[in-house]
């Protein structure tokens, strides 16, 4: 996608950030086939540099659980947190490496045809803010799914450009979502604020972050540091997939090394 077609995109996203469903449901698509063409030429005992803690292997099961675990909520219309003991119910036994991607391609299939088929009243259990359930887990799987495939890419090569709305879409959610919840980890002892510009998109954030936590917004600002990129140079480096410090940064660059310490999510 070229990047006026991009902007157009983005110009089109309702006031949350969000693309549309069927365009979040596309990116799944698309950026699972990818992961699993990724693997299938990969060492599985390879360690994921973006994930050191992870081998190629370990990776792949990652995700190919969490389509698993996001396809039961979806399906059954779960309505609270499922429990430790359903979540390995709903993933199954791991297979061998002679049929890990198959599995991967099996479950991540399923996901999206659920998603497609799903009705647009859907209700079951999410865990950030978005126009419904389905819209939520439409874009969460997408986003989930593609920082995985820059990781399994980083384990054989060069991780490739993301297209410019989906990776504005995916810098919204991560700043204006998960880290504007209030049990966010991403603090300070005084007030801070970081202000985040995508110079493809022109759309910039604002990050609040100070001792109770942090709180994201759309809009420019004072700010203590700027950071200035392309929309797919902010989502790979603001998900710490590439180093922040490769972007153009503006004042306190001391910011960025408490987001690289402290900015981590969870689902729950």
């Amino acid at each position: 996608m070229d990047d006026v077609a991009a902007m157009d995109d983005v110009a089109a996203m309702d006031d949350t950030g969000a693309m549309r469903i069927e365009e979040h449901i596309a990116a799944l698509r698309r950026e699972g086939e990818r992961m699993a063409d990724t693997v299938e030429r990969a060492d599985l005992d390879a360690t994921v540099p973006t994930c050191p803690d992870w081998t190629v292997r370990e990776l792949m099961r990652h995700l190919g659980r969490t389509h698993r675990w996001a396809a039961a909520y979806v399906r059954d219309h779960r309505a609270a947190m499922m429990s430790p003991e359903e979540d390995e119910l709903a993933w199954g036994e791991m297979p061998d490496d002679t049929a890990l991607v198959g599995w991967f391609r099996e479950g991540h299939r399923r996901i999206a045809e659920l998603l497609e088929s799903a009705p647009a009243d859907l209700d079951c259990w999410s865990f950030l803010p978005a126009l419904s359930p389905l819209a939520f887990w439409a874009r969460r799987q997408a986003h989930e799914t593609a920082i995985h495939h820059a990781d399994a890419q980083s384990a054989v090569g060069a991780i490739a450009r993301v297209p410019t709305d989906f990776a504005v879409d995916g810098v919204d959610e991560l700043l204006r979502c998960f880290f504007s919840r209030p049990r966010n980890r991403l603090r300070s002892e005084t007030e801070r604020t970081l202000s985040v510009a995508a110079t493809d998109a022109d759309i910039s954030w604002l990050v609040h972050i100070g001792p109770n936590g942090a709180s994201a917004e759309r809009g420019v600002g004072p700010a203590d540091c700027e950071l200035r990129g392309s929309a797919s140079d902010l989502y790979l480096g603001l998900w710490n997939r590439r180093p922040l410090t490769d972007l153009e940064i503006r004042g306190d660059a001391t910011l960025l090394d408490l987001w690289r310490d402290k900015a981590t999510v969870r689902w729950s």
